[in-house]
């Protein structure tokens, strides 16, 4: 089986159809995304060849490889630059080792060569939602006695910590803290037959001496996937009239649950709350958010906010708009034109 070959068995639209909602439910480059969907295909097929199981080819679907499956440096270069002048073994060695790191994969030594087992994030790729799709949810304050855990861990992945427990204990530390401030509304959307939570947002008030922030890179904002302890952002208190910004944190819908309908409630929640702010913070004027995964950057796109600083050194940008206009906004005419996928993932 020659890995250069790998577009004949796995068609180039299928690929991009997976690397699509890998980055939508991961903070992946799309380079790392198309490297490690090209890895899974790969050792899906030599494992059923070697075990002599039959597999319908091309690839419509991409199953989960069982248990570590060999796999050198010289075919990760074939699958990775075959149709590139740049690259070496090295590079796709060390490309591995990144994909491990972020935890797409694991990798061991057998003595002779290097091992692979895939751990697949896109838990709902090729399963049915029926059930799901039918599972109705609602919009809901955060309860950080319930649902501190499962946003955490939603959160330790959006923000590449598959593998960090210490990353994931942080996290929900920074929720509950986040919870004693009254004036930092935390919503979520959720389940109506167990109460688990499958979104959810932040709208936070921000103390004018923040507010640079938001005229420098937006790197030096960011919180979650930081290893400190002090907020670059700070919270303004009610009654703040200095304030005059709400940064939007943490904005997301599961993949499972990710639909104009449900996308359309969680919004118009939001909108809800906003208002409500408006008594607390009466200067407020500005919204800002970082989208970091390309869907969630659509969606931010279609409402009207605009990019107005980009970090030189990665993707992310700032992203703005006028309270004003916001709250005149008409969700569900503005996303009708948006093909969004009744199960796939945004941010």
């Amino acid at each position: 089986m020659n890995a250069a070959s790998i577009d004949e068995w796995f068609p180039c639209d299928q690929q991009r159809k997976y690397i699509s909602l890998l980055r939508g439910q991961t903070n992946l480059t799309r380079r790392r995304a198309e490297c490690f969907v090209r890895l899974w295909a790969y050792l899906l097929v030599k494992q059923c060849n070697e075990s002599g199981s039959e597999l319908e080819l091309p690839l419509t679907k991409l199953l989960t490889p069982q248990g570590f499956i060999s796999c050198t440096h010289k075919e990760a270069h074939e699958l990775f630059y075959s149709a590139q002048e740049r690259g070496s073994e090295r590079a796709a060695g060390m490309m591995m080792d990144k994909l491990a790191s972020i935890g797409l994969i694991e990798k061991e030594f057998d003595g002779n060569t290097t091992c692979i087992r895939v751990i697949s994030p896109l838990t709902s790729l090729n399963n049915t939602t029926q059930v799901i799709k039918s599972v109705e949810v609602f919009a809901d304050v955060f309860k950080p006695r319930i649902d501190t855990i499962p946003v955490s861990s939603y959160l330790r992945h959006h923000f590449n910590f598959a593998n960090n427990t210490a990353a994931s204990h942080r996290i929900a530390r920074i929720l509950r803290n986040w919870s004693k401030q009254s004036s930092t509304p935390m919503r979520v959307l959720r389940r109506c037959d167990n109460n688990y939570p499958v979104g959810f947002y932040v709208l936070y008030p921000v103390a004018k001496e923040s507010e640079e922030n938001y005229f420098i890179s937006p790197r030096h904002s960011l919180y979650f996937s930081v290893n400190s302890d002090s907020d670059p952002i700070k919270m303004a208190i009610p009654g703040d009239t200095n304030c005059t910004c709400i940064h939007i944190r943490g904005w997301y819908i599961e993949p499972d649950f990710l639909n104009f309908t449900n996308i359309c409630k969680f919004l118009e929640d939001g909108k809800e709350i906003l208002i409500k702010m408006q008594a607390d913070f009466p200067q407020v004027c500005d919204m800002y958010t970082i989208p970091l995964q390309p869907m969630y950057e659509q969606l931010a796109t279609a409402l009207g906010f605009h990019k107005i600083d980009r970090d030189p050194h990665s993707s992310i940008s700032w992203m703005y708009i006028a309270i004003d206009n916001y709250l005149k906004l008409e969700f569900r005419q503005i996303l009708s034109a948006l093909k969004l996928n009744e199960a796939s993932g945004q941010n």
